[in-house]
């Protein structure tokens, strides 16, 4: 087996549970445009999804309402925080490796402030060398492309890179990408 040279994260629900957080800023802000829904149904159909889908898929069909409501929930998420959780074990270990010479990067679907502001509010700048996130990618997961360009940009092979990933379609984007990926269920 290939030295890891790069380790890369999925975000919400990998590195830190922000599935309550989202969930309430989501709440709230559809509720101001009129439209209910459910935690239980957020996290059950939702979650994890790019939110121009999400947004789209719940009937908000014009590009400058989607921009108006994505830019709300960006605003009111912050107050949500004391709601995520850091997956302690996974960040320690990543930490760990990044001592020994590996880099880490966050990979994910989210919108780039969505996962500054959390960084920032859990104080993870310092351990991470790079982010790619759902503004950066063309074809976001299931495609592999958001993996790839990561290891492109480190000058790195998939069997130099291990992914962490919990949901399916991050999953079938880890495997195509032909590095070795571990799922994360719960922590």
């Amino acid at each position: 087996m290939a030295k890891i040279k790069l380790i890369l994260l999925d975000f919400d629900g990998t590195l830190v549970d922000t599935r309550d957080a989202n969930a309430s800023a989501y709440i709230e802000t559809l509720g101001e445009v009129g439209i209910t829904l459910s935690r239980e149904e957020y996290l059950k159909r939702y979650f994890g999804m790019r939110c121009i889908e999400f947004l789209r898929s719940v009937g908000i069909k014009d590009e400058h309402e989607i921009a108006r409501v994505r830019a709300r929930k960006v605003e009111l998420y912050p107050q949500h925080f004391q709601n995520v959780r850091l997956n302690t074990a996974l960040w320690e270990w990543c930490k760990m490796m990044r001592s020994m010479g590996a880099k880490v990067w966050i990979v994910s679907t989210g919108h780039i402030s969505n996962i500054t502001n959390v960084m920032r509010y859990l104080k993870l700048e310092e351990g991470i060398d790079g982010i790619l996130s759902g503004d950066d990618i063309e074809c976001p997961k299931p495609h592999p492309d958001c993996f790839l360009k990561a290891m492109n940009i480190e000058g790195v092979t998939p069997a130099e890179t291990i992914i962490f990933e919990d949901s399916q379609i991050g999953l079938t984007a880890a495997r195509d990408s032909g590095a070795t990926y571990v799922q994360i269920k719960e922590f």
